[in-house]
């Protein structure tokens, strides 16, 4: 039974793919509550008001978007 496995010989799509949908969850779901945390905290401890949480928010947000989306890969 044990010699029924070759190395390097077993189809790993499905494992990759959930490996990066993970990473990505992983990243996206990090600015997702990392934007949140601001709002509410500048909302309800600081005197910014729901104007000024909302637009920090907003900054935070798309520089997130710009600095996190997939980079195009380069192929020679």
């Amino acid at each position: 039974m044990a010699g029924d496995y070759h190395r390097g010989e077993m189809d790993i799509q499905e494992q990759a793919a959930t490996y990066d949908a993970f990473g990505k969850m992983t990243k996206w779901g990090s600015l997702a509550i990392s934007v949140l945390l601001l709002f509410f905290t500048l909302l309800f401890c600081t005197s910014a008001g729901f104007i000024g949480s909302a637009i920090a928010s907003i900054v935070l947000l798309v520089l997130g978007v710009v600095l996190l989306k997939e980079k195009p890969t380069q192929s020679h």
